[in-house]
C-alpha cells in the first residue's frame, strides 16, 4: 500500500511525461507554421515555439485526468510579498540563431536577477554549459529578461518557479534553440526514493536550470529550484543561486500558485508578483 505523499508524487511523475509529449507535438506544429512563413503564405503565429518547458514545468497547467488531482490539498493563497514592478514592457525581440560564442570558457561569470521580490545571485557555469551560459550573457546585454514575469510556480512532488519567457505565456522565447549540457552533472543524484521512476535524478535546491520541449530546445526560459526535486535529467543545469536568492524563490513559494488552466491545484502562476526589473551577467 502506497502512501499518500508517494501517490502524490507517483501523479507528479506521470504528470511530468504526458506534458512533455504533448510540448513536443506543439513544437512540431509550430516547425510546421514557420516553414509555411518561410514560403511566404500569409499565416499569422500567435506565439513563438520555445519551450514551455519541463514536465511539472512544461506543462500547461492543463488537469491530465481525474487522478492528477487524488489526494491533493487545495491551496491557499499568502500574502503578495512583492513589490511593485519598476515602469517598463517586457522586450519583444527575436533572433535567427544562437549568438556567437563570446565568453571566456574558463573565467567565472555571475548572473544577478533584480526581482520585485528581492535579488536573486547566480553563480553560472561557463565551463560545463558554455552555450546556455553565453546565450544569458548576451540575452542579459540585450535586455530581453527586463521587466518579465515568472510565469509558473509549482508546488507539489516538483518544487520550481520558472521564468525566462518575456511574454509570461509559456511558450515565448528569444528565436532560437540551444543545445542541452551538463546532463550528467555531479550535483544530480539519483532518484532513492521508495517511489522513483527508473533513471529520475534529483535536482538539489539552488540548482538553476533549462526549461525545454525536448532534447536541444532550450532557448530563454530557465527554472529556479527552491526544494529538492526529483526529475529526468533532461534540464541543462547551468548555475547554483546563492542563499539570498534561494530565500527569494522560496518567499515566492510560500504565497503559493494559483490553479493551472483547467484548475489543477499546485501549478500554475505564482501569487506573488514576481517580476524580473532587471538581468545583468557579469565577469569576475
Amino acid at each position: 500500500m502506497v502512501s499518500n505523499e508517494q501517490r502524490r508524487r507517483q501523479l507528479a511523475r506521470e504528470k511530468f511525461e504526458r506534458q512533455q509529449e504533448r510540448r513536443d507535438a506543439e513544437r512540431r506544429k509550430a516547425r510546421r507554421r514557420n516553414a509555411v512563413i518561410a514560403a511566404g503564405l500569409a499565416v499569422v503565429l500567435a506565439g513563438g515555439a520555445t519551450a514551455y518547458a519541463t514536465g511539472a514545468l512544461s506543462g500547461d497547467g492543463k488537469k491530465d485526468s481525474a487522478a492528477d488531482a487524488a489526494d491533493t490539498p487545495t491551496p491557499t493563497k499568502g500574502p503578495d510579498p512583492c513589490k511593485k514592478p519598476l515602469p517598463g514592457s517586457a522586450s519583444t525581440k527575436q533572433w535567427k540563431s544562437e549568438p556567437s560564442m563570446s565568453i571566456d570558457k574558463s573565467a567565472s561569470y555571475t548572473m544577478s536577477l533584480q526581482t520585485t521580490c528581492g535579488a536573486v545571485g547566480i553563480k553560472l557555469d561557463a565551463d560545463k554549459a558554455p552555450h546556455t551560459v553565453n546565450s544569458f550573457n548576451f540575452l542579459a546585454a540585450q535586455g530581453f529578461l527586463d521587466h518579465s514575469k515568472c510565469h509558473r510556480l509549482t508546488t507539489q512532488g516538483i518544487y520550481v518557479l520558472q521564468c525566462g519567457d518575456p511574454t509570461a505565456s509559456g511558450q515565448g522565447g528569444p528565436g532560437y534553440s540551444i543545445p542541452d549540457e551538463n546532463l550528467k552533472d555531479a550535483r544530480l543524484k539519483p532518484d532513492k526514493s521508495p517511489d522513483a521512476q527508473p533513471g529520475s535524478v534529483v535536482y538539489p535546491a539552488g540548482t538553476v536550470a533549462m526549461a525545454n520541449a525536448g532534447p536541444n530546445t532550450g532557448g530563454s526560459q530557465f527554472f529556479l529550484v527552491y526544494k529538492d526535486s526529483p526529475l529526468a535529467p533532461s534540464y541543462t543545469p547551468f548555475g547554483t543561486m546563492d542563499a539570498e536568492g534561494l530565500k527569494t524563490v522560496q518567499k515566492i513559494a510560500g504565497a503559493g500558485a494559483q490553479p493551472g488552466a483547467q484548475g489543477n491545484p499546485g501549478d500554475g502562476a505564482p501569487n506573488a508578483t514576481a517580476v524580473i526589473d532587471k538581468a545583468t551577467v557579469t565577469k569576475s
